[in-house]
């Protein structure tokens, strides 16, 4: 799998009423557009390009080098689906914070308001996306947004953002669902790293040891290890955690030392006992496994390291995808179709922007009654001012 990888500044900010309601309406406007010229699964697979989705945001007017980009540019979709309803094409449900949470009945009820009959199979896709970047991919960023795109055939495509406070940066990982062969095995279609240029980073040896990539092709033994730890006697499991954190003398220099942090025997007696009763037999069915998250998993994994002889994964999952970054298009060129929230490269030109928009709106709806042939009423918008 490719991977492609964009960078760029973290910058704090939110849009104003007057530009997010232009960004709704013209967020609609683009997807209607190009839902109609070449089908809804194509709006997914452009939301799944990290670069793609970047253009996006810098034609809806957004800061072309900010995090915000990702929550501003996923808000303005969901608006855009209320506002345009059934004539949008695609369905948008999730967000930030506490309305993510919320993702799942969204779309339990979208999918029984369409009829849509893999209705459950696609609130599994939004969960199990978001446990993967969350618990499975320990990265260092703590996950506070997720977007979920999908079509009334059952077609998904997932944005998210995790938050680095100490590095002041940004990741968003995107997943396409009909790339996904494996939740739990380079699952993403690409991640990009949204970085402030001069951050106080810790050293590469102590984000070695903190980083932890469950999903990494490499890492395959220690997920089967650790599925196969949780079957094992709960009281065994504890013996054994008690054991690698008392102290120094159970490390072999080939394995990270195991510390009382990243094992806390308290909480992880609940869990495994939890576990145990669900006896998974995969790493995905365990990720799946309700109350277990990121401190379970590491604690699991860093376990089955000791006993198993099976180290995780260390790899940044953007390091596959770094040497692509030269063949990226410039997406802050398009921020010179209506400027930028922060007046770069100009300030936003409403008169302009709101044209674009009536042309753009009244080009999709006169191609679907008829009034004009519906290739030559889209590609007229290009020669319009």
């Amino acid at each position: 799998m490719k991977r492609r990888v964009a960078q760029m500044p973290l910058h704090g900010g939110s849009a104003p009423p007057w530009l997010f309601k232009r960004m709704t309406r013209l967020a609609g406007a683009v997807t209607m557009a190009i839902v109609d010229e070449y089908g809804p699964e194509e709006m997914l697979q452009r939301l799944s390009s990290p670069w793609w989705f970047q253009a996006f945001g810098c034609v809806l007017g957004f800061d072309w080098h900010s995090s915000g980009v990702t929550t501003v540019t996923c808000g303005a979709m969901k608006q855009a689906a209320k506002v345009f309803g059934d004539e949008l094409g695609l369905c948008v449900a999730g967000g930030k914070g506490r309305t993510s949470r919320k993702t799942p009945e969204e779309i339990a009820t979208t999918a029984d308001r369409y009829g849509i009959d893999s209705g459950e199979r696609l609130v599994y896709a939004s969960r199990m996306s978001a446990k993967v970047d969350s618990a499975a991919l320990q990265d260092g960023y703590q996950l506070y947004h997720h977007s979920f795109f999908f079509t009334r055939d059952g077609q998904w495509c997932v944005v998210q953002q995790g938050m680095n406070e100490t590095e002041r940066s940004a990741r968003r990982y995107h997943w396409l669902g009909e790339s996904v062969g494996d939740f739990v095995c380079e699952p993403h279609s690409a991640i990009g790293n949204l970085a402030d240029p001069t951050p106080t980073k810790p050293s590469q040896r102590d984000r070695q040891l903190t980083l932890l990539n469950l999903v990494a092709e490499e890492g395959d033994a220690n997920r089967r290890a650790t599925a196969a730890l949780v079957c094992e006697n709960p009281d065994w499991i504890i013996e054994q955690a008690k054991r690698v954190t008392d102290g120094p003398t159970l490390f072999a220099p080939k394995h990270h030392r195991v510390r009382r942090v990243d094992v806390n025997v308290s909480h992880l007696q609940k869990i495994v006992r939890a576990a145990h009763e669900e006896h998974p037999q995969d790493f995905e069915t365990l990720l799946g496994t309700g109350g277990i998250g990121p401190a379970a998993i590491r604690s699991l994994s860093l376990l089955a390291e000791i006993i198993h002889q099976a180290p995780p994964s260390r790899r940044d999952p953007v390091e596959a995808g770094a040497a692509a970054i030269s063949a990226a298009p410039r997406w802050a060129d398009y921020s010179y179709a209506h400027g930028g929230k922060d007046g770069t490269p100009f300030p936003v030109d409403r008169e302009t922007y709101d044209r674009n928009i009536s042309v753009l709106i009244d080009a999709v709806r006169k191609a679907r009654i008829g009034e004009n042939d519906k290739a030559q009423a889209l590609q007229r918008i290009a020669g319009r001012k």
